[in-house]
């Protein structure tokens, strides 16, 4: 099978803004991932070794000055030294680990200086996933014509319902091809600014505001949408408990990016963890938050009553929703905000694997273990969010904290 990543930025890009984050704030630190199938696939015979041969191909995918063009004009928070390093990255395939067992599931363990193996969530996951379809035969199976038809209805329906949206579905995609047929059509459909039909030319009230893969933002001159992971929540957790490790994120990050990047992804140990300690600096600081977890109306009514107990006007401040939306449900959100927060939305397997006949996948790689240099002892992180079925980690450490939260 040909080779699935073939471009440096194809990946997130939070992966970068979080690569540089952690090379301000704890350049020393060592971590390991584990992959999560929530689905508890049962993977082919051979599934392992394909996986690692796609693995070692990517100590050959390295960026490009198109690419750190891209980067420097769009991602203008990152500095001038940081793309001399990127110049220097090489993908090391001994941080993975990747086995199978008899029963047919998949371990995938990611091992490393926590600077470098940061890079591989996005590639690990979109392998997996157009691996997984492609012995499936859903590749061979794939309509082109039908499934641009189908985007253009979905764009269509997206823009003309007033939605603002970005695609967030580099991880769990059918193939890059679809993904990037996606993007290509959202795009166009967007440009041609509405549509016309007995009433005469209806203007877009909706905006598609962009992509989180940097490569396809590239091809297509897009804004690269994406600020920050929970991974950097879940290792201050262990360096500075669970009840202030918002609020140091929230310092820190703004320190690094001297206010830019300024969405804040506050679900990972649960919103009244999060709204215990949001100060009203913080809450200045940052231009808004994403539910990535939770009931959004439970948590645009939670959001809204906190900036309003700091004397904060909520209409000024941005949400962004992006929990595993489809476009009825983001419409249904939209409705609700009424007005009352600057909303936008960011879906992404009902982009890029919403195909006929096909099942997306519902796989992870998150953060499992830290220590802040090579010489301190290890520590468990975990998740546990809004959702319990997004809950991940230690299930000893997970019940103690969720004891402390109450």
């Amino acid at each position: 099978m040909r080779q699935i990543i073939q471009h440096f930025t194809d990946n997130d890009a939070y992966t970068f803004s979080c690569q540089y984050y952690i090379m301000q704030t704890y350049p020393r630190a060592e971590v390991e991932y584990t992959f999560f199938d929530r689905n508890d696939t049962i993977y082919p015979k051979g599934f392992a070794e394909l996986l690692n041969e796609q693995l070692g191909y990517m100590p050959n995918v390295i960026i490009t000055e198109e690419e750190i063009a891209f980067m420097k004009k769009r991602m203008y928070y990152l500095p001038q030294w940081y793309f001399t390093f990127l110049r220097g990255y090489r993908f090391n395939p001994h941080e993975l680990t990747v086995t199978q067992d008899e029963e047919g599931h998949l371990d995938i363990k990611v091992r490393g200086k926590w600077y470098s193996t940061i890079m591989w969530e996005m590639p690990i996951l979109s392998i997996v996933s157009e691996l997984m379809h492609h012995l499936q035969g859903d590749i061979t199976a794939y309509n082109p014509k039908r499934e641009y038809e189908r985007c253009v209805e979905k764009t269509h329906k997206i823009l003309s319902n007033g939605l603002i949206l970005s695609d967030m579905g580099t991880r769990r995609r059918m193939s890059f091809d679809h993904h990037n047929m996606v993007i290509r059509t959202m795009k166009e459909v967007y440009e041609q600014g509405g549509f016309t039909d007995n009433d005469g030319f209806h203007p877009w009230t909706g905006r598609f505001a962009g992509t989180s893969n940097v490569y396809l933002a590239m091809q297509y001159d897009l804004v690269a949408i994406g600020t920050m992971s929970h991974q950097i929540i879940e290792f201050e957790e262990c360096v500075s408990g669970i009840f202030e490790c918002n609020f140091n994120v929230m310092r820190k990050f703004s320190d690094v990016y001297d206010g830019d990047n300024g969405i804040y992804l506050y679900d990972c140990f649960g919103d009244k963890v999060f709204f215990s300690n949001l100060s009203k600096r913080m809450a200045m600081m940052f231009n808004g938050l994403r539910v990535d977890s939770g009931v959004e109306e439970e948590q645009l009514e939670k959001i809204i009553a906190k900036y309003k107990s700091l004397g904060i006007d909520p209409a000024t401040k941005q949400v962004v929703f992006s929990n595993g939306l489809d476009i009825d449900r983001a419409i249904e959100i939209h409705k609700y905000v009424d007005g009352r927060m600057k909303d936008s939305y960011g879906m992404g397997t009902y982009l890029t694997c919403h195909v006929e006949n096909v099942k997306s996948m519902n796989i992870v790689v998150k953060l499992t273990r830290m220590r802040i240099t090579e010489s301190r002892e290890w520590h468990d992180c975990v998740k546990l969010s809004c959702d319990k079925g997004k809950t991940l980690g230690n299930p000893e450490k997970c019940a103690y904290l969720q004891m402390m939260i109450g």
